[in-house]
């Protein structure tokens, strides 16, 4: 299966799950929005995730701030949310969207991975299932299994996603 994991990162926790989805993926290649060429973008299954700041994705403000307290410079390129503004509207093309977020309910902490799989909806892909992973503090570090759960759900994602040439069999 053809899979990308695209991420936003500050204090490493989303980049380590993206890397794990990547791995149940069976080994997709993980990028930041500025590493990702118009060549990989024709994927079987787009994965995207991101930090969860305020609720939702993070803003230009919240990442300051968060980047202030990692003490990091911003990131080259677009960020998430501006990247996923920009791509090409991909009907029918599949995605799965993911975020980290505090270990407290989802109605105290919010979800970035449910505007992320709005976005991508509205770009015309079909979102097949959204996933949080909890850290312990906002700079991390994960919960305990955090990361097992991860790649577990990338083999869930590659399970359930055909391929190309799978889908071309059917139709034949």
């Amino acid at each position: 299966m053809n899979a990308i994991v695209v991420y936003e990162s500050i204090y490493g926790n989303t980049r380590a799950i993206a890397e794990a989805i990547a791995e149940g993926l069976g080994g997709a290649p993980v990028m930041t929005p500025a590493e990702v060429s118009a060549e990989a973008m024709h994927p079987d299954l787009l994965v995207v995730g991101g930090p969860t700041h305020i609720h939702g994705m993070a803003t230009d403000r919240s990442r300051r701030v968060a980047l202030q307290t990692a003490g990091a410079d911003a990131p080259e390129g677009p960020v998430l949310r501006d990247w996923l503004s920009q791509l090409p509207k991909a009907p029918g093309a599949r995605a799965a969207a993911f975020d980290t977020r505090l270990n407290k309910a989802e109605w105290l902490t919010g979800a970035a991975s449910l505007r992320v799989a709005k976005r991508l909806h509205h770009q015309g892909y079909t979102v097949t299932d959204t996933a949080s992973f909890r850290v312990t503090e906002s700079e991390g570090p994960l919960v305990d299994g955090e990361l097992d759960r991860a790649r577990q759900w990338g083999a869930e994602l590659a399970a359930a996603t055909p391929t190309d040439t799978a889908v071309a069999e059917l139709e034949v």
